[in-house]
């Protein structure tokens, strides 16, 4: 196995045999002795480059949004001095929860960067949940003082009294209004102004003495069933993951510089943002904001033109589809042209070419315009929280000129705990190799006929090491459940390649058994249905009542509307995905890329329903980072699942 290294034999006959990477064969990275929190990563760049761009935002002036706006890292510096310095003058100390409520801004960075200089312990507040995740959250982790974004402020004060117990203080971003203050008041709980609040502090208070073993944070996951779980993790954890990113990127790539800039859209609630925002502070790099709405993202990654970009699945498909479209309406020669650069260069990384000398020549004439999608300067791209589609994965490494890196992990493991080599083009379809923190192991899973000591290793992935939670807050039978000897069991079903990547191939948990007693992977179904074009989302479903499956689809709109033309069929979007032949000809095309990829006869679908409205957030049928809630979806499209039962039986 070329990339990683045997620490460890396998243990019965269910267990596999433990690796590293080898990029840590010599032992897991280990946090420096001097490094004690977070808040040093943040000093530290201060002090190295006190006015270098560190936090942007677009001028919005007149309803339309301008150039960035940046704050220094002195700026920040000294608010969050104030910020920390007027939390504790309130009574909130080491260790106190302080909740942070809020989409992605200078603001959210900089409650967070108070927070770890007095070493008071930050509660992200998930800004997709509703406001009874917030009620929850709020009572759980008894958050004391909550940072509130202002158009979040409503969602909080409609569930203040059912938490007033817990919470006494209210900061919004910006301004608050007379009225929310007095409805706060009357339950006992003070509201500030982001500028009333700095002004209740000072630059020269004393700082808190950290420790690695200090709870960071307490990052409530959103999960797919059930409560949020808090996740625990510590200033040790959370350092070992930004400096493992480090590592790996000085051993494989490039480490970002104060020269870099970053675009933060992901949820900063959410562990991934976190890990990369600490790490661009730490290397004194620029972080650039969205605008929060997800119709002017594009636009906002073309006016940053970062160099570093950190998505999901579903936000590069977005990419993939819009610029085929533009490939696909620039003509019969240009497309020709296009389609002969694209084959020419991915057959060169696929020879294993770099990215660099896989087509030079192709990357001015043709690819200089394609990488301008993501703003020109890209030049390291990221995924995670899903498993990127191989033809999008291809795409991405052509057109933008830039190596790519798909990347494994949890909330519980601190982020990534597995990430392929930007370069290495076997590693495409995998999630690559552990962090240079992190240990791990295959344990069989009998039941689903996985067998970690196959020829072809598959089986549960186990983590250990130097970046995993310290368990679920107040939740010790949770933990107990997936920290088994020192091992966290991530419910995750991962095949170990020749090479030591890693793919990942199931879920110990989305898997079920139709009546015939067949047994279906549904996430691997709709990762095969999704390289369909006509496809935007998927979600199959199956009842083990009965033999066959169904799916709602959401279909690509410019594909459905084509179709719409080409048959001179009338109506908007909407009606197009009720018409009856609409909905036949994404059947038919679904199931001929089901028989292309060899899906078996059952994992054929019988029915389907199209959809207009994206699965959203805010109707609660995906998480934060897309993947899809499936109780909720199941609650939400009874009707039609039913429906499609009694259509397809008839």
């Amino acid at each position: 196995m070329e990339y990683l290294v045997k620490v460890g034999e396998a243990e019965s006959s269910s267990r596999g045999p433990v690796y590293r990477s080898i990029y840590a064969k010599d032992g897991l990275l280990e946090v420096p002795a001097h490094l004690h929190s977070p808040w040093q990563f943040f000093s530290d760049s201060v002090a190295k480059y006190p006015d270098n761009h560190m936090l942007g935002s677009r001028q919005v002036i007149d309803s339309k949004a301008g150039s960035y706006a940046w704050l220094t890292y002195k700026q920040v510096y000294d608010s969050a001095l104030r910020i920390g310095s007027a939390m504790r003058s309130l009574g909130v100390n080491p260790g106190d929860r302080c909740g942070i409520y809020g989409s992605n801004s200078a603001q959210w960075i900089t409650a967070m960067e108070a927070c770890n200089s007095q070493a008071v312990t930050y509660v992200p507040l998930y800004d997709t949940l509703g406001a009874n995740a917030v009620e929850f959250i709020i009572n759980h982790a008894e958050v004391s003082m909550a940072f509130v974004q202002e158009n979040k402020l409503p969602a909080v004060l409609s569930c203040l009294s059912n938490c007033c117990s817990n919470l006494k203080t209210i900061i919004s971003f910006g301004d608050i209004s007379a009225v929310q203050k007095k409805e706060a008041e009357e339950l006992g709980v003070s509201c500030y102004s982001w500028e009333e609040f700095s002004q209740l502090g000072s630059l020269d208070s004393e700082l808190t003495p950290k420790q690695k073993t200090d709870i960071c944070t307490i990052m409530y996951t959103s999960g797919t069933t059930g409560e949020p779980k808090g996740v625990i993790i510590t200033n040790g954890a959370l350092m070992a993951e930004v400096l493992s990113v480090d590592h790996l990127l000085s051993q494989t790539d490039r480490v970002l510089d104060e020269e870099d800039s970053y675009f933060s859209f992901l949820p900063l609630a959410h562990i991934y943002d976190q890990v990369m925002a600490n790490y661009c502070i730490h290397k004194g790099a620029s972080i650039g904001f969205w605008q929060g709405d997800v119709r002017f993202l594009m636009e906002d990654l073309q006016e940053l033109k970062p160099t570093m970009l950190c998505g999901v699945p579903r936000v590069y498909e977005r990419i993939y589809s819009g610029t085929m479209s533009k490939v696909s309406s620039s003509g019969a020669l240009r497309k020709k042209l296009f389609d002969f650069a694209y084959s020419y260069k991915l057959g060169n990384l696929e020879k294993g070419f770099a990215q660099a000398k896989a087509a030079p020549f192709f990357d001015k004439l043709i690819f200089e315009k394609t990488k301008q999608a993501l703003g020109g300067r890209v030049r390291i791209l990221l995924s995670g929280a899903a498993p990127l589609p191989r033809h999008v994965e291809d795409f991405l490494r052509v057109i933008s000129c830039s190596t790519l890196s798909q990347g494994y992990g949890l909330t519980e493991s601190c982020g990534g705990s597995f990430t392929s080599i930007g370069d290495i083009y076997p590693m495409v379809g995998t999630v690559g190799v552990p962090m240079t923190t992190i240990e791990a192991r295959l344990e069989s899973v009998p039941e689903m006929g996985y067998d970690a000591l196959a020829s072809v290793p598959r089986g549960e992935i186990c983590l250990r090491g130097n970046t995993l939670f310290s368990g679920y807050h107040k939740r010790e039978d949770l933990t107990r459940e997936v920290l088994v000897d020192g091992w966290f069991h991530t419910g995750d079903i991962g095949e170990l390649q020749p090479n030591g990547a890693m793919k990942i191939i199931d879920r110990k948990k989305n898997i079920f058994k139709l009546s015939q007693g067949e047994y279906v992977a549904v996430e691997n179904l709709e990762n095969t249905y999704s390289r369909c074009p006509l496809v935007a989302s998927i979600w199959v479903y199956g009842n083990s009542f009965e033999s066959f499956l169904v799916a709602v689809v959401v279909p690509d709109k410019q594909a459905i509307e084509e179709w719409a033309k080409q048959h001179n069929v009338e109506g908007d979007y909407k009606a197009l995905c009720e018409d009856k032949n609409a909905r036949n000809y994404v059947l038919d095309e679904l199931n001929s890329t089901g028989k292309k990829h060899q899906l078996k006869g059952f994992e054929l679908l019988k029915g389907v329903h199209l959809e207009p409205v994206p699965f959203g957030m805010e109707r609660d049928l995906v998480t934060p980072t897309f993947k899809l809630k499936r109780p909720q979806l199941l609650k939400y499209y009874k009707e039609c699942i039913d429906q499609l039962y009694s259509e397809a039986k008839e």
